[in-house]
């Protein structure tokens, strides 16, 4: 199959069929992993809400003079994880906001802490906060990389992306991670075997040129290096933020999953959101590409700072995932299965 271009991908984005994208999509899907729809259980551990970049879209960060600013203790992080692991997570995903004054040595020693008492995988830090990181302690970022590798951290989340166009990252987070920088942290970490994945956040206010541009630049770095598990889409939850305006549409999040599983073919893993679409859209996910619907989230933050919040449990997911069809599995950070649950359910 001929692979899809950009124009062709913004074509479809702003008058494609959805249905007619989800059928195609969904059947890539199908015939990379059967009716096989996994999940993880981890929990997000967010630090600090302490963050100098104040981005317009953020509902959850506080400038560190504010009243309801934080920083977590090391006890009450080992706490966190602790909670984690006796619930079942195989994973952790700790990420805060660009705390001013914390040294590189700090999150060494986090690392290190949390892998001498658990058996658990750091999946941890953005993009963005690898490069404050390194630009704090001086070095390059691959060296930073490479201190926290040896501390422990495992692999990078995707977050920090949202858009990979500096037009729209100047209009809604001026002082955070431009472009360049963000593929460069991925590119290092990649150099280093640290795998990662990839976001997108739409509904910024971004074109749909600016959208398939993002997903291209995505594409090209993962033709060189290969380095991207999965390739997650979130909308933008303008609650309780500067930045403001209204959700992007149900049917605008599915034709552009679709066409992420499409664009995105050197991408194995297509990940739905029902943390930000809620369970009913999140259950139809798998019918427009997705394979994986990602954490049941033993605990989130940014979101929920912005108004939206969702209670998912095993059970739950379980049910979602079979309700609509498809079979359920638990999986690890690196997409391998670790528990399958009964048979697809009868939904004639």
């Amino acid at each position: 199959m001929m692979r899809m271009n950009a124009k062709e991908a913004e074509q479809l984005l702003v008058s494609g069929d959805p249905i007619q994208l989800g059928q195609l999509a969904g059947a890539e899907a199908r015939k990379r992993f059967g009716d096989r729809i996994t999940f993880i259980v981890d929990r997000n551990i967010n630090y600090t809400n302490v963050c100098v970049n104040e981005c317009r879209f953020c509902a959850f960060f506080r400038r560190k003079e504010s009243k309801d600013a934080y920083l977590l203790t090391f006890d009450e992080i080992l706490g966190k994880v602790r909670e984690a692991v006796d619930a079942g997570a195989t994973q952790v995903m700790i990420q805060g906001g660009l705390y001013p004054d914390l040294g590189l040595e700090y999150y060494e020693k986090m690392l290190r802490l949390i892998k001498e008492n658990f058996k658990i995988t750091i999946h941890s830090f953005t993009a963005t906060e690898i490069q404050h990181f390194a630009r704090q302690a001086g070095i390059s970022i691959l060296d930073c990389l490479k201190r926290l590798q040896a501390a422990g951290l495992d692999s990078l989340p995707g977050g920090g992306a949202e858009i990979l166009v500096d037009a729209v990252r100047q209009r809604v987070s001026p002082k955070k991670i431009m472009t360049e920088d963000w593929l460069h942290v991925m590119e290092c970490a990649h150099s280093i075997g640290m795998e990662s994945t990839a976001t997108m956040v739409i509904g910024l206010g971004e074109t749909m040129a600016q959208r398939v541009e993002h997903m291209e630049r995505i594409r090209q770095l993962q033709d060189k290096t290969g380095g991207f598990r999965a390739f997650i889409t979130w909308s933008f939850q303008p609650g309780n933020t500067e930045l403001g305006g209204e959700k992007t549409s149900g049917w605008d999040y599915m034709r552009n999953l679709a066409i992420t599983r499409l664009y995105m073919d050197n991408v194995p893993h297509i990940q739905g959101s029902w943390v930000t679409q809620g369970e009913r859209i999140g259950q139809l996910t798998p019918a427009f590409g997705a394979d994986d619907l990602g954490s049941i989230m033993l605990e989130e933050n940014v979101v929920k700072a912005a108004g939206t919040a969702y209670d998912m449990s095993i059970q739950k997911m379980v049910d979602m995932i079979q309700g609509a069809g498809w079979q359920a599995a638990q999986r690890d950070t690196e997409y391998n299965v670790i528990k399958t649950y009964g048979g697809k359910a009868d939904v004639r």
